[in-house]
C-alpha cells in the first residue's frame, strides 16, 4: 500500500504538466472506488507469475464508473493544484473499503471474483439480436429458427414474446432449442410452452465443450397440426461467453498499453538509498 501511494504521488507531479483542460476530474468518492478495484485487480495479477507488463484490465474498470484512462491521469496530476484536497486521504478511503470488506469474504475469491467477471464481460459475443420478430404466416416461422456452430463457454437465450388472440393454434406454442453432437445427438433439451394473451419472458443457457458441434434454437414450434401464427419476439439476444481462463488470457492478450499501475511504475516511485 506504501508503495501504491508514493507511485501516486510521483505520477501526479509527472501528470500535472501535461493534463488537458477538458478531461474531467474525478470525485474523490468515486475515485477511492476506482483504487479500491484497482487495488484488487493487482492482487490478482500478482497470483499469476506474469511478465511485468501493464495490462489491459483498468480500463475496463475506469469505464465501470463512466470514466476514461485520461480522466483517471487529469485528476491525479490536479491534485497538487487543490490545496484542501490530499491524495492520501483518498488512497486510505480505498484500503477501509477493502479492509471493510474483509470482515465478509476471503480476499483471495474477491480478487478472483473481480478480475474473472471482467474477462468475462469482456469476452461475451452476442450472436444474434433483434428488438422485434413479428410472425403472422407460417413461413415466418423460419425466421424464428436460428443455428450456430458452438465453441466452448457459455451460450444463452433471452427474450420477451407474446401470444395474441389472432393465434389460431388453440392446443399452443412452444419453443425448442438444445446442443448438438457431431452425430446430431441432442444434449441439454429445453422445450417450454408459450403463455397466450400475455407478454412471457424466456431465458435459458446452455454450457458447450469440445464435443458439442451446434446450438439449435427453434423459438416456435407447434404441438399439433399448424395453423396461422400471431406471435411478437421483443429483445431477442443470442450470446456467446468463453470459459473464464479463456476469457482472461484473452484480456491479458488485448492489453493496450495502460501504465498507470504498472510494476514498473512502483518501483520507480519507491525512494532510492542514499549514501
Amino acid at each position: 500500500m506504501q508503495s501504491f501511494f508514493r507511485f501516486l504521488l510521483c505520477l501526479a507531479c509527472v501528470l500535472s504538466a501535461g493534463a488537458c483542460s477538458h478531461h474531467r476530474i474525478i470525485p474523490d468518492d468515486k475515485l477511492a472506488l476506482i483504487f479500491h478495484d484497482a487495488f484488487l485487480a493487482n492482487a490478482y495479477l500478482g497470483t499469476r507469475n506474469l511478465a511485468k507488463d501493464s495490462l489491459n484490465v483498468y480500463e475496463p474498470i475506469f469505464a465501470r464508473y463512466g470514466y476514461t484512462t485520461q480522466d483517471v491521469h487529469y485528476t491525479i496530476g490536479n491534485f497538487s493544484k487543490r490545496k484542501s484536497a490530499r491524495l492520501g486521504d483518498v488512497v486510505e478511503r480505498a484500503i477501509d473499503l477493502l479492509e471493510a470488506e474483509g470482515k465478509f469474504f476471503n480476499r483471495e475469491v474477491a480478487v478472483l471474483d473481480t478480475v474473472d467477471n471482467v474477462a468475462l464481460r469482456a469476452a461475451r459475443r452476442t450472436l444474434r439480436a433483434d428488438s422485434l420478430l413479428r410472425v403472422r404466416s407460417l413461413a415466418d416461422t423460419a425466421r424464428v429458427s436460428f443455428v450456430f456452430d458452438v465453441a466452448p463457454g457459455e451460450y444463452e437465450v433471452r427474450l420477451r414474446y407474446l401470444v395474441d388472440s389472432l393465434d389460431l393454434n388453440t392446443r399452443g406454442l412452444r419453443s425448442q432449442m438444445w446442443l448438438e453432437r457431431d452425430d446430431s445427438s441432442r444434449v441439454q433439451t429445453y422445450t417450454v410452452s408459450l403463455r397466450r394473451l400475455a407478454e412471457g419472458t424466456l431465458s435459458r443457457k446452455f454450457s458447450a465443450d469440445s464435443t458439442h458441434r451446434r446450438l439449435r434454437v427453434h423459438l416456435l414450434t407447434f404441438t399439433d397440426a399448424p395453423r396461422r401464427p400471431s406471435v411478437s419476439v421483443r429483445d431477442l439476444r443470442i450470446t456467446h461467453t468463453l470459459p473464464t481462463g479463456a476469457a482472461v488470457e484473452q484480456l491479458y492478450e488485448q492489453q493496450l498499453g495502460i501504465r498507470i499501475f504498472a510494476d514498473e511504475f512502483f518501483s520507480a516511485a519507491a525512494p532510492k538509498d542514499t549514501l
